[in-house]
């Protein structure tokens, strides 16, 4: 009798077990929520929707893009991850994820631990942009200029410890350049108010920044990858003024953890299939975007890598937050 139950509790496992990785035959078969941490206007928010509307087409339901700002990316972040396990809550993982695990010391969650990867999307540089009048006109002209001008030039930022901010602060550490931070509640509002001339620079990522750009709302400086970016092919790179200089923004989907095996697999095949088609591939470097394909696993790598990275910027800028 003993050996019965033990060898039927050992099934009931076994079917527990099997039923945490299987998927709903029918999934999805209702909306699917995409939390973005950021208000509308941003790269994190036009990425969710252009990827958002693919997957759509390819799940056959609608991907509603559910905006969270504040708390530095926080109040999303912390919502998705409560949020039911059952494949119909993504979150749109973006740097401020890897960054916020230095830059706050009592955050209420591991991000590495209580979500899950799906996929990467695709990496972009920030682009250092300055308004239309702006006296400097090269990265050089404005290092002169900061320096000659201590501490009067304001640096706006889509939030306080995004890659945003910290691109601009590994700038100040590397070049001596006093600027004065004015964060914003997103990449939206700070581009406002330099197009107005509130602010001075932008550290904005490429994808959000680069319509103004073209339209010559803004003049951009330099771009913050190692190298020039083909989709602004005359604009320089940072480090090519300032050696070493490099800071790139990156962006992925993961899950609150425990989210069936199965659907992952599902949502990381469509992503990447995405990132596969000429013409999104075309939209993304349009933007300025390198795709991230690959497995759960190696985005998790990524996010890993990044962490430890940013860590170190977030402690020699001095930059916290509470």
């Amino acid at each position: 009798m003993r050996l019965l139950r033990t060898f039927v509790s050992g099934l009931l496992l076994l079917c527990s077990a099997f039923a945490a990785t299987a998927a709903d035959p029918d999934y999805p078969n209702k909306p699917i929520r995409w939390v973005v941490a950021y208000p509308p206007g941003g790269t994190t928010d036009l990425l969710a929707r252009l990827m958002g509307q693919w997957l759509a087409q390819r799940l056959g339901q609608q991907v509603l893009i559910d905006n969270k700002p504040g708390g530095g990316n926080n109040i999303g972040t912390e919502f998705a991850l409560k949020a039911p396990a059952d494949g119909y809550t993504i979150f749109l993982v973006n740097p401020a994820n890897a960054i916020n695990a230095t830059l706050y010391p009592k955050l209420p969650f591991n991000f590495l631990e209580d979500l899950a990867p799906v996929a990467g999307i695709v990496r972009v540089p920030n682009v250092m942009t300055v308004t239309k009048n702006f006296p400097a006109r090269t990265i050089a002209e404005f290092i002169d200029y900061g320096k000659k001008n201590p501490d009067k030039i304001n640096m706006a930022s889509s939030g306080a410890g995004t890659s945003v901010h910290l691109s601009g602060e590994l700038f100040k550490y590397m070049t001596g350049v006093g600027m004065k931070h004015v964060p914003y509640k997103g990449a939206g509002p700070a581009t406002t108010d330099l197009i107005g001339g509130q602010v001075d620079v932008l550290f904005d990522n490429m994808p959000s920044i680069i319509g103004h750009i073209r339209g010559g709302s803004v003049r951009a400086l330099g771009v913050t990858s190692a190298q020039r970016s083909p989709a602004l092919p005359d604009v320089p790179a940072v480090g090519e003024v300032v050696p070493g200089y490099e800071a790139s923004a990156w962006f992925g989907v993961a899950v609150p953890k425990g989210t069936p095996a199965a659907v992952i697999a599902r949502l990381n095949r469509e992503v990447n299939a995405a990132l596969a088609d000429p013409v999104m591939k075309a939209r993304l470097a349009d933007l300025g975007g390198v795709p991230i394909e690959g497995t759960p696993e190696q985005f998790w790598a990524i996010h890993r890598m990044e962490t430890e990275k940013w860590a170190k910027i977030v402690q020699f800028s001095g930059a916290k937050a509470e």
